[in-house]
């Protein structure tokens, strides 16, 4: 109950703070950027770990703008939106997880080297943005979505500089393949995290809204 409390009262004070959606900005400005660099450099390399944190990084785009467009709406709306958010999360999880069993008996090794310095890149921006959006991670289930990306993009990123050691050390393909099934992983469990909060801040403001 106490983390409820301090959950609304963080989302209506950073719905207000201007500082809340310069941060958004700021987000949206790098990810739009590492998803150009990453696109370009998994189909280079023949990743596709990096091609599936290329999309994460366009779709996690699209989250930071819905949610620079709902910040001043009412919780209902903004629920709703997380809820669209949670679903492309979901989607995305399953793409990447097909693409991940397709490469497994279609793939090839990917330039590691790559692999490594995109990688290292990647999380650098992620960990930027995600200590930004830090202090906002308590709010409602539209602002807690955009914390779970960042987290889960930073986690990713080791993934991929991680698959690049396997993929060099061992000189096949199957490290790159793995992490793109555990960031597949890491999207759905996303997805359904974000999920159940929105449904659960929807509740609550139907069960507000019948006690008035």
């Amino acid at each position: 109950m106490a983390d409820q409390c301090c959950a609304g009262k963080s989302g209506k004070t950073a719905l207000n703070d201007p500082r809340w959606r310069r941060v958004l900005w700021i987000a949206l400005i790098v990810n739009a950027a590492m998803f150009a660099v990453e696109i370009a450099a998994g189909v280079a390399a023949d990743s596709r770990a990096l091609q599936a944190d290329a999309l994460d990084f366009l779709g996690d785009s699209a989250n930071y703008a819905i949610s620079l467009g709902v910040a001043g709406m009412a919780i209902a709306w903004r629920a709703r939106a997380a809820l669209l958010k949670a679903a492309t999360m979901l989607a995305f999880g399953l793409w990447v997880l097909a693409s991940a069993v397709w490469g497994f008996f279609a793939g090839s090794a990917p330039e590691a080297e790559t692999m490594g310095i995109i990688g290292a890149a990647a999380l650098v921006a992620n960990v930027v943005v995600a200590l930004m959006l830090y202090r906002y991670r308590t709010g409602d289930a539209n602002m807690r979505s955009v914390w779970v990306c960042s987290r889960n993009d930073a986690i990713g990123n080791l993934a991929v500089m991680a698959a690049a050691l396997g993929v060099f050390g061992t000189g096949q393909g199957w490290p790159d393949l793995l992490v793109a099934a555990i960031m597949a992983g890491l999207a759905i469990w996303g997805g359904l995290d974000v999920l159940r909060h929105a449904r659960s801040d929807l509740a609550t403001t139907a069960a507000g809204e019948a006690a008035a």
